[in-house]
C-alpha cells in the first residue's frame, strides 16, 4: 500500500481543502455580488436573485482553490492555517468589491476584526505575549492608516485615503501582530507606488479617476502570509537603501 505525503500532509487532505477552497470560492462570487447591490448577505431575497443569475465562477473557484493548497502545504493542519483560510476568502472579496467600486464593506470589515479577537483570544490562551502582539497589531495597523487619513485630509483637504482600508488594516492587525501589520503596511505603499506610476504613464497624466488603495493591502497580506518574514524585512531594506544594506 502506497500513502503519498507532501511536506507530511497526505495528498487527500490536499485534495480534499482544494475541493473545499472551489466550493468557498462560489461562496465568494456570491458576497461580492450581495456587496456590489448593497444587499443583505444573509437574506432570502439575495439567495433568490442570485439563484437567478446563477454562473460558475471558475476564476475564483480556481484562485481560492490554489490558494487553500498553498496555505495547507504553508502550515500544515494548524490553527494558522485555519486563521487563514478563513480570512483568504474575505481578502478576495474585498479586493475586487474596492477594485469595483471603491469601497470596502463594513461588514466585511467587520466580520475580520470579529474573527480577528476570536483568534486573538485563542492564542492568547496559549500564549498571553500572542494575544497582547495581535491587539498591538490592531492598534499599530488602524492607527497608522487613520493617520495618514487625517493628515492628508488637513494637507489635500479630502480623504487621502478611505476609512475602509483603515478598518481593515485594523482588523488585519489582530491576525498578523504589529511587526507582520508594519511590513503588510510599508508592502502596500511600495506596490501602491509602483502600480500608480504605471497607470499614471498609462493614461498619459489624465485624471481619470481614484485608484483604491485596497487591493495594495490585499496583495501586500498574500505576500506576508507565504513569504518568510526575514526575507521580507531584508528586501525592503534593500529597496529602501538603494541596495546598500
Amino acid at each position: 500500500k502506497i500513502m503519498v505525503y507532501i511536506n507530511d500532509i497526505h495528498i487527500l487532505f490536499y485534495v480534499l481543502f482544494a475541493f473545499i477552497g472551489g466550493f468557498i470560492g462560489q461562496v465568494i462570487d456570491y458576497l461580492n455580488i450581495a456587496f456590489l447591490n448593497e444587499r443583505k448577505v444573509i437574506s432570502k431575497e439575495s439567495f433568490k436573485k442570485y439563484k437567478e443569475t446563477f454562473k460558475v465562477n471558475y476564476k475564483l473557484i480556481v484562485v481560492n482553490s490554489c490558494l487553500y493548497v498553498a496555505l495547507l502545504y504553508k502550515f500544515g493542519m494548524n490553527l494558522d492555517f485555519l486563521r487563514f483560510a478563513i480570512l483568504t476568502p474575505m481578502l478576495i472579496s474585498a479586493f475586487i468589491v474596492d477594485y469595483k467600486i471603491q469601497i470596502i464593506p463594513n461588514r466585511l470589515n467587520f466580520t475580520m476584526f470579529e474573527v480577528g479577537i476570536i483568534f486573538a483570544f485563542i492564542f492568547g490562551i496559549q500564549n498571553l505575549n500572542l494575544a497582547k502582539d495581535m491587539f498591538l497589531g490592531m492598534i499599530a495597523g488602524g492607527g497608522i492608516f487613520l493617520l495618514i487619513t487625517l493628515i492628508g485630509g488637513l494637507i489635500a483637504g479630502k480623504e487621502a485615503m478611505g476609512l475602509g482600508d483603515v478598518k481593515l488594516m485594523g482588523a488585519l492587525g489582530l491576525f498578523f501582530g504589529w511587526y507582520k501589520i508594519l511590513i503588510i503596511s510599508v508592502l502596500a505603499f511600495l506596490i501602491g507606488a509602483i502600480i500608480s506610476i504605471i497607470v499614471l504613464i498609462v493614461r498619459k497624466n489624465r485624471e481619470d479617476g481614484y485608484i483604491p488603495f485596497g487591493p495594495f493591502i490585499v496583495v501586500a497580506t498574500f505576500i506576508t502570509i507565504f513569504v518568510p518574514t526575514n526575507l521580507l524585512f531584508i528586501s525592503l531594506m534593500k529597496v529602501f537603501s538603494l541596495g546598500l544594506f
